[in-house]
């Protein structure tokens, strides 16, 4: 084992903590000055003010400890990755301070993606398996890729709705991608997700209620868009899983696991909406995060209950990857749809009686 890689891969975690809990305060101090809230209102989970824009703090972190500790020699598609980190902050950063119109901030997501799928040539080239299918064609791969980048950002940006939310399910899911990474030895892939686990434990500290500050979309979406290279990294590297150590069968149902419920509540959201006659895009109060908060739970036990259970997939996924990836699916969805029918049923009742 070579300790310097080590050392690396810590002092990336340290730096990354160290720049993200050293900016948020002043990042607060300057949305309170210049009055740049998130307002509560009938939709939203909070009932006083909350200083937006902590997404910047995160951005900073991860971007230093990237660009100062990485070998880009090493990972060649790594200045793409932070060209589209910054592409995304912006677009977010736009949106938190002035509001931006959701197909406007569409088009900057799909610029971001454009840049990881044909500069970074960060795509999905082989479907292993699924649906019969294997190496894919030029085309479809960087469609697919562009999609699935796309359903990861939006399903991240929806699901931040309550306090500590969208930074546990991020720290749950770079946990886990960072150390498979550094047990196959990508130790550039390792240090990205280790990068983001610091900055998002360090935002916790002012996240976790009583908020002190939101990461807003400039974060929810800079977390999705690191966690859909990740994800595509991890499926692409098990293509070949018999000649690399500790590789994973069933690759994409396994990413897909460790991402599970912020892309099954937006797939349940989407199709409620649909089914209602609104627009997919249009907020409401049907995310699983609300359904939790209106059985009685404070945002810190619905972020706890929420992130067992993510934790419960993720380990559930690497155990069972043997049996396929559709078995794994399908069991991932029929569970995950049990918890929220379960969660419903008991708001419902709950409402009833009050």
């Amino acid at each position: 084992m070579d300790y310097s890689i080590i050392n690396t891969v810590i002092f990336s975690f340290i730096t990354a903590v160290g720049i993200t809990f050293l900016s948020i305060p002043a990042i607060i101090k300057v949305a309170k000055e210049k009055q740049l809230y998130d307002e509560p209102n009938k939709r939203k989970s909070h009932t006083t003010k909350i200083p937006t824009l902590g997404g910047i703090g995160i951005f900073a972190g991860v971007m230093f400890a990237i660009t100062f500790w990485t070998d880009f020699s090493q990972c060649l598609h790594l200045q793409f990755i932070i060209a589209a980190m910054t592409v995304i902050s912006f677009i977010g950063i736009k949106d938190d301070i002035s509001g931006l119109s959701a197909s406007k901030k569409l088009l900057g997501q799909l610029f971001a993606a454009i840049i990881l799928v044909i500069w970074g040539d960060i795509r999905v080239t082989s479907m292993l398996g699924v649906f019969g299918i294997g190496e894919v064609h030029f085309i479809f791969s960087v469609i697919f890729s562009t999609f699935t980048i796309l359903v990861i950002i939006n399903a991240f940006n929806m699901i931040d709705g309550i306090n500590g939310l969208s930074a546990s399910f991020g720290i749950i899911s770079a946990v886990t991608f960072g150390i498979w990474f550094f047990l196959i030895e990508n130790y550039q892939h390792a240090i990205i997700a280790v990068a983001l686990v610091g900055s998002l434990l360090a935002f916790l500290r002012f996240n976790i209620s009583p908020a002190k500050i939101f990461m807003g979309d400039t974060g929810s979406m800079l977390l999705g868009l690191i966690l859909s290279v990740l994800a595509i990294e991890f499926i692409q590297t098990n293509i070949d899983f018999k000649t690399i150590p500790y590789a994973v069968q069933a690759a994409p149902m396994v990413a897909i696991g460790t991402l599970f419920i912020p892309l099954f509540d937006l797939l349940r959201v989407f199709s409620i909406r649909i089914y209602r006659g609104r627009s997919p895009f249009r907020p409401d109060r049907n995310h699983l995060h609300h359904v939790l908060i209106d059985t009685g739970l404070s945002h810190n036990f619905a972020t706890f209950i929420l992130s067992i259970f993510a934790i419960i997939l993720t380990i559930t996924v690497f155990i069972l990857q043997g049996i396929g990836n559709y078995w794994l699916g399908s069991l991932l969805f029929v569970s995950t749809l049990s918890f929220s029918i379960i969660i419903y049923l008991i708001a419902k009742k709950k409402n009833k009686k009050i």
